[in-house]
């Protein structure tokens, strides 16, 4: 069974940081591709950022490109999200996603896994 477990989360003030980590069992975690999105009130689930199976290729969201960075580590199973100059924008519930190709995707639909997501709240 596919298990993803984000944490991380937390309330911080604008400007602040804040590191996401999101661990994968249950499928060997160099043979997917992984994803964040978050979702905030009232709104639709949105793309962050993705990233291919070895690293080499990522993709971000107009609205963070130069504040945040995905990065992965394969010997950990673990992808994070680095999360930098926080807005109040920036405030929803983020979830990690994997995809079975290895190639990195900002299409939601394009994801087979999804964890339950952890709660960013940026504070003015």
């Amino acid at each position: 069974q596919v298990e993803l477990v984000e944490s991380g989360g937390g309330l911080v003030q604008a400007g602040g940081s804040l590191r996401l980590s999101c661990a994968l069992s249950g499928r060997t975690f160099s043979s997917v591709a992984m994803g964040w999105f978050r979702q905030a009130p009232g709104k639709e689930r949105e793309f962050v950022a993705t990233i291919s199976w070895d690293g080499g290729t990522t993709y971000y969201a107009d609205f963070v490109k130069g504040r945040f960075t995905i990065s992965r580590d394969n010997a950990k199973n673990t992808v994070y999200l680095q999360m930098n100059s926080l807005k109040p924008e920036d405030t929803a519930v983020y979830y990690c996603a994997a995809r079975g190709g290895q190639f990195a995707s900002a299409n939601k639909n394009r994801y087979d896994y999804w964890g339950q997501g952890t709660q960013v709240t940026v504070s003015s």
